[in-house]
């Protein structure tokens, strides 16, 4: 049996190499990061449910999604927690968690009591989507948080920065409607800017009429996306929209010396940014512009942090792993125990 079953109900199909996450999100490739960083003192099944057939890559071993398969050891369901309710009705005995990227819509509220009963805990992307899920739930389980992990030799490596382009590297959904008309504004102040919009392609989701400036990237694979950013003035982000739960670009960004340009308010903004001055007010246009053109002039210096790094989230991970419960927060009595191993 493995070690660590991650189950997957919610990916439009399979993936198990860097090269198939091309036009999938961030999840699917922190799925396969943190496997990968686990895969040497562990066993690890994948299961996906947009899968039909077997193979094993790099001693990690992935399959088509059964829900009525039988397990032990830890496993984590991506996002459905309906298909986690499910999975200990088959495994009443396992240690279960919810690994949850996205803020739930209202007509889930009554997660939180249905997954308390059930033992099973949830891994959230970050300290503020943490926060937020406790606010939402009238009743919590277990909550915790494990940062989504950016890749240890991801480093600035000289690239001169371009002043006059910007980087939106999102699905449209993600308040690109938002950012384009920003960007029309920037373009009055600083008539050569440009705007590259790497969209991966993963939701269909209307565009917007597109200005004079802007260059359609499509769905870039991830080096191709981080020369992007390496030679970019900025990701530019500037929505109030959508909340990130984490943003693994707005990381990978300053993890190559990128900055950042976002709204403070805005999900796991303030958090993920490596510095405060990547964060402002962008419902005001001439505090964008002002800061565009602070840029242009001395481009800040950002570092991302530490705690993004793979090093440090698969040491999580591996603390998880062996039954400790740093990264889920409470007393074990805050859950109802099931059967012998009780919760995650």
């Amino acid at each position: 049996m493995p070690d660590l079953r991650i189950v997957d109900p919610c990916a439009p199909r399979a993936y198990d190499t860097a090269q198939s996450l091309k036009g999938l999100g961030g999840t699917e490739a922190t799925i396969l990061r943190i496997a990968h960083a686990l895969s040497a003192g562990a066993a690890i099944v994948i299961e996906q449910a947009g899968r039909t057939g077997m193979c094993r890559i790099d001693g990690i071993s992935f399959r088509p999604m059964d829900l009525s398969r039988q397990s032990g050891g830890l496993i984590v369901v991506i996002n459905a927690w309906k298909v986690a309710l499910k999975l200990r009705r088959a495994n009443p005995d396992a240690r279960i968690v919810l690994w949850l990227h996205v803020h739930p819509g209202r007509h889930n509220r009554q997660m939180g009591a249905r997954l308390r009963e059930a033992g099973i805990g949830v891994i959230c992307v970050s300290r503020s989507h943490a926060l937020a899920l406790r606010g939402f739930l009238p009743v919590s389980p277990r909550i915790g948080h494990i940062y989504n992990p950016v890749a240890d030799d991801l480093h600035p490596d000289g690239t001169p920065r371009k002043p006059n382009r910007l980087v939106f590297a999102s699905s449209p959904h993600k308040g690109l409607a938002q950012v384009v008309e920003l960007f029309v504004h920037v373009r009055r102040a600083i008539p050569d800017m440009k705007l590259v919009i790497a969209n991966p392609g993963y939701m269909r989701w209307p565009m917007p009429v597109l200005p004079e400036g802007v260059i359609l990237r499509g769905a870039l694979d991830h080096p191709a996306l981080i020369a992007e950013l390496r030679r970019a003035l900025c990701l530019f982000y500037p929505q109030d929209r959508f909340a990130e739960t984490f943003g693994l670009v707005i990381a990978e960004a300053n993890a190559v010396g990128c900055p950042a340009l976002l709204h403070g308010a805005t999900g796991a903004n303030l958090e993920i940014a490596s510095s405060p001055d990547q964060c402002l007010d962008t419902l005001d246009p001439e505090a964008v512009v002002a800061r565009l053109m602070a840029w242009r002039t001395a481009g800040p210096q950002v570092r991302m942090r530490r705690e993004f790094r793979l090093a440090s989230v698969a040491a999580v991970w591996r603390g998880l792993l062996a039954g400790q419960d740093v990264a889920l927060p409470g007393e074990p009595g805050d859950a109802k125990p099931v059967g012998r191993r009780g919760i995650a």
